[in-house]
């Protein structure tokens, strides 16, 4: 397992200049987001539907531990409510730390033992960006087929490393439905967090090329218990199904945003590749 040098760790800066909005405006959007009215929030935050009334429309202004409740009520990421906290005139409530810093150590310590952990099945973490923190082992047959070396020139995006024409797309089987997946999945981030780099993923992603897939994308194979990857590596075809975990009680925004994706193996012929690859070189990411 390693670390890809200079992934650049830290956040994503947007120089794009705009309106600053305000903290009522800024409640009001996560409100719709979460497709609540004022009432179910009032009732949610225990606060009368009025006072959020006047809270979102600017006549009243939130306390600190207004914004917090009603961002909690919310479910809102720790990096919006240091935004929203911000927009109160606030200082950030949460702190944002670079990976490589000291006091996070602990927290990749144990991303490690869970890469490490998991082979010989694949596993890898990742950012807010899906940029590419740690992988284990048995991630090298993935990227040995890789054909562009510009995709594995850090930061490595892993979903632009798996569509890309380049990448990992020539031997995915069923590229059309895979595709559709990592969009929706990335749509379901954006509608969560502010991020144009984001927005700007989905759009290449879905510009990419992929044969016409089988089925309509809106229906199921009613024989499939998740939608798997599947791959051909080395002369085989394997098959995976995938979990996403994250940090349970986060008070750093750079924690809250890593994520550990581990691949499972979907088949006997697949778990067989596997514990034949074991013991190969650590992965080439960086």
């Amino acid at each position: 397992m390693g670390t890809p040098a200079g992934l650049g760790y830290g956040p994503v800066m947007d120089t794009t200049a705009s309106p600053s909005p305000s903290a009522g405006s800024l409640l009001r959007e996560w409100r719709m987001r979460r497709r609540m009215s004022q009432l179910d929030l009032a009732l949610e935050a225990d606060v009368s539907q009025r006072h959020l009334s006047f809270l979102e429309s600017g006549r009243s202004r939130p306390s600190r531990e207004m914004v917090l409740h009603l961002a909690e009520r919310l479910d809102v990421p720790l990096r919006e409510r240091n935004r929203m906290l911000l927009a109160a005139g606030f200082a950030p409530g949460y702190a944002e730390r670079r990976l490589d810093e000291v006091s996070l150590a602990p927290a990749l310590k144990a991303v490690e033992m869970v890469l490490k952990g998991h082979e010989p099945n694949p596993a890898i973490a990742v950012d807010r960006s899906w940029n590419l923190v740690l992988a284990n082992a048995a991630m090298t047959p993935f990227l040995e087929v890789v054909a562009d070396p510009a995709l594995l020139a850090p930061p490595v995006n892993v979903l632009r490393l798996s569509l890309h024409p380049g990448g990992l797309a020539p031997h995915i089987l069923d590229l059309a439905d895979w595709r559709d997946h990592l969009v929706e999945r990335l749509l379901r981030i954006t509608r969560d967090v502010c991020e144009p780099a984001l927005t700007a993923l989905v759009d290449e992603l879905k510009a990419y090329p992929a044969p016409p897939r089988k089925r309509p994308a809106s229906v199921p194979d009613p024989s499939a218990i998740a939608i798997p990857l599947r791959i051909r590596l080395g002369g085989e075809i394997l098959s995976f199904i995938t979990t996403i975990t994250v940090f349970g009680t986060p008070l750093d925004v750079t924690l809250s945003e890593l994520a550990v994706e581990t691949f499972f193996p979907a088949n006997e012929e697949t778990a067989s590749f596997l514990r034949r690859r074991r013991g190969s070189v650590s992965p080439a990411a960086g």
